[in-house]
């Protein structure tokens, strides 16, 4: 018996059937509405006495053969690269900081980190932009900078700290055994286990983080959106506002997908380090990612208060 039909009955003759037909129907919605919705924006509108073209009529795209459109365009691409570059290494800077004062024994020191990264988790990213940009007037750069580094940081420092909790305890018991401090072990023996284990999940949060860039079009940061859909779009006018929507989405798609990509690419490559059978890897998704490391921590605490001995860990 094949694995695939240990949980599970193979589908038979007429469950096949049923399953082809379903996807042939599904495809032919899916591509009906496709059509529909190509016909309908590129049907021309009336504006009061005007007829304006469709969507896809070639006078709304000629702009794109200008090539200082594309520089433009370009300029706010590498705006948007800039702050989502220096928000990353602030944010994982900060991520590193607060894992540590997170997980450290002294509760003088625990307890008010935690309460911090709760007051930076539950902070949307906007209003953090607007307070550095009204309170501290750093202009709209640093208020997209430090407002992605902070929230990001926070959220990269807990996923940290789950890291760090979902160790055995015999890495660290090893690591005493031998004559390390507690901060020795934990900078030299548990937290490169943990970053490494964490990583493909620091990525995806990155990112997060770049899709959040476009949020400095609320504080006049010229980011891609702001770019395209506002400086652009007001220079030669509402008829091209939807070709500019357009490029601007296959550019944020294009960006997004490849650090995805990445991602994906980075779990399985770390995949075998902490899977026995090298296969599958540590989810991608941030919150799914902690709350894994999080459930392998209560499970080792759960093993060691029943007498248990940790592996790795000396009997």
């Amino acid at each position: 018996m094949s694995n695939a039909s240990v949980l599970f009955d193979a589908p038979g003759p007429r469950a096949r059937a049923l399953s082809r037909t379903l996807s042939v129907i599904t495809a032919v919605l899916v591509i009906g509405g496709l059509l529909w919705m190509f016909l309908v924006l590129n049907s021309p509108k009336e504006s009061g006495d005007i007829t304006l073209p469709g969507m896809f009529d070639e006078s709304r795209w000629d702009i794109f053969a200008n090539p200082e459109v594309w520089t433009f365009i370009g300029q706010g691409v590498w705006n948007t690269l800039r702050a989502a570059l220096v928000a990353s290494v602030l944010a994982v800077a900060l991520g590193v900081v607060l894992s540590l004062l997170r997980s450290a024994r002294n509760p003088w020191i625990r307890i008010p980190t935690a309460v911090v990264i709760e007051f930076f988790r539950g902070m949307p990213v906007l209003l953090m932009m607007l307070f550095i940009l009204l309170v501290f007037s750093t202009g709209d750069y640093w208020a997209v900078v430090g407002a992605l580094a902070i929230y990001n940081g926070a959220l990269i420092g807990e996923a940290l700290r789950a890291g760090l909790a979902a160790l055995p305890r015999g890495q660290r018991e090893a690591a005493l055994s031998l004559g390390m401090r507690q901060l020795q072990s934990k900078m030299l023996v548990e937290f490169p286990q943990a970053f490494r284990q964490m990583l493909p999940i620091i990525v995806a949060q990155l990112v997060v983080l770049l899709k959040d860039t476009s949020l400095g079009f609320i504080v006049g940061y010229p980011e891609l959106l702001r770019t395209t859909m506002n400086n652009l779009s007001s220079f030669y006018g509402n008829r091209y506002l939807f070709p500019l929507w357009v490029v601007t989405f296959l550019i944020y798609l294009a960006m997004n997908l490849s650090l995805s990509w990445f991602a994906r690419w980075l779990s399985r490559r770390t995949a075998s380090r902490y899977r026995p059978s090298g296969k599958g890897g540590p989810p991608v998704d941030p919150t799914q990612g902690m709350l894994v490391a999080e459930a392998m921590a209560d499970a080792n605490r759960s093993g060691s208060s029943t007498g248990d001995v940790a592996p790795g860990s000396r009997p």
